[in-house]
């Protein structure tokens, strides 16, 4: 998708957002991934990918039966899928950027600039949902017992205050931006470990 097409496009409401994240990670565990969305919501869709690819990787990396073998595979998938994952924000923050200039939007004198971007909320949005369904899926153990259920039901409220919340944020985040409220930046991950420049371990090899 062409960096023109992304900025043409609208950005959808937060509960839209969050939505997505929510029907696909029920879509997933049921049949294949796939991403049928276009604009902003194809690059949510594929930032949540690498999340949910993720999340099962390290659930299989702190399996007991798991050898040697098995964990460094594992441990290989992971470091690509973080690596993918934080690249996935930068896009996400790089389209609201062309969004923003493409709308002529110029941040008030002073504005000041958010703590967090939008595209790292996103992530984090992301990976609420991950981590709600996977609770919402303990609840239903045969072999849980009454303790095991009230800890995870405790646990899931707290999620879900902690999802409306950053919810709430997010959208404010997002009117603020387009009101030229705040300013918005892009900030490069850099990563060192992946970068065959950088990481001591590989360019010393």
């Amino acid at each position: 998708m062409s960096a023109s097409t992304i900025a043409a496009t609208q950005l959808p409401p937060v509960s839209e957002i969050t939505q997505l994240q929510i029907d696909t990670v029920v879509d997933w565990h049921q049949g294949p991934i796939e991403n049928g969305y276009d604009g902003f919501k194809q690059l949510v869709c594929k930032q949540h990918e690498y999340n949910y690819r993720l999340w099962h990787q390290e659930d299989i990396a702190r399996s007991p039966t798991a050898d040697d073998v098995k964990i460094a595979e594992v441990k290989r998938a992971i470091d690509q899928l973080n690596q993918q994952r934080n690249d996935m924000i930068e896009k996400l923050d790089d389209a609201i950027t062309e969004l923003l200039e493409k709308r002529h939007v110029r941040p008030a004198d002073g504005a000041p600039i958010n703590t967090e971007t939008a595209g790292s909320a996103i992530d984090r949005l992301s990976i609420m949902s991950l981590r709600l369904y996977h609770y919402r899926e303990q609840l239903e153990r045969d072999d849980a017992d009454a303790a095991h259920r009230a800890m995870v039901a405790q646990r899931i409220d707290l999620c879900e205050q902690q999802h409306a919340d950053l919810s709430n944020s997010l959208q404010e985040l997002l009117a603020d931006l387009l009101a030229g409220k705040k300013r918005h930046k892009t900030y490069r991950q850099m990563k060192m470990y992946n970068d065959p420049s950088l990481n001591p371990e590989i360019y010393k090899s």
